[in-house]
């Protein structure tokens, strides 16, 4: 586990295409931030305190209703980032934060980060790529509710999430994962189960361990049966 904010930045994709030295100036401002389980860490509506990059943990991006209703936008695992948007265009955090487990992470005051993109503007364009790759992301999200099934869906997420040995931990609480792919409690439970009688995973609990990477990606891609 990082214990640092400069190993944090350096495993994180969104700082992937910044050079070694501008590297050290971000870690120079950084500050490490520790959060308990279900702490918000700030507040839909909130001015943006900074960037926050995960080095330990996890955390829930959602938004909510005026009738209470939840809609998770993004569940941010170590090396991902959180509220970089809302800090370099200088707006109001637009969702709520939420350790879901005990989290630790890396934090760039807003001020700071926005002087040291001022002032090097060699980094905001490395910054600017790492931007684009953002929107890309959110484009497949957009993709996802609006061409995939849930199978589409759920495959897509866990090769996406997947580490190196093809295996995805899922949140403890699965209904946060749900809404993120905007699938009932219900269905996620069923399309896990249908990938694992189909034999392209194998569900241990919260642990699943991926198999048959061609064929979850057929069907992540919606071009062909799960069996």
């Amino acid at each position: 586990m990082a214990e640092d904010v400069g190993s944090i930045l350096r495993g994180c994709r969104f700082f992937s295409a910044v050079s070694p030295d501008r590297m050290t100036r971000l870690a120079g401002m950084g500050r490490l931030k520790a959060y308990e389980k279900d702490e918000v860490i700030f507040r839909q509506g909130d001015p943006c305190p900074g960037v926050f990059v995960v080095g330990s943990g996890l955390v829930r991006i959602y938004r909510a209703a005026p009738s209470g209703k939840e809609h998770v936008l993004h569940l941010v695992s170590p090396g991902g980032t959180f509220a970089e948007v809302a800090a370099i265009g200088g707006f109001d955090c637009p969702a709520n934060a939420e350790a879901l487990e005990a989290t630790t992470c890396a934090y760039l005051p807003t001020t700071e980060f926005n002087r040291v993109l001022k002032d090097d503007h060699g980094l905001a364009i490395q910054l600017l790529m790492s931007m684009a790759g953002w929107v890309k992301h959110m484009v497949g999200l957009v993709e996802d509710m609006s061409l995939r099934d849930a199978a589409g869906r759920v495959a897509r997420y866990l090769l996406e999430t997947a580490d190196d040995r093809g295996q995805v931990v899922l949140p403890s609480l699965k209904r946060h994962l749900a809404s993120h792919l905007n699938l009932t409690s219900e269905t996620l439970s069923r399309t896990l189960r249908r990938l694992s009688e189909a034999e392209l995973i194998t569900v241990d609990g919260e642990l699943i361990q991926l198999h048959a990477r061609p064929r979850l990606e057929e069907v992540a891609q919606g071009m062909g049966p799960m069996v």
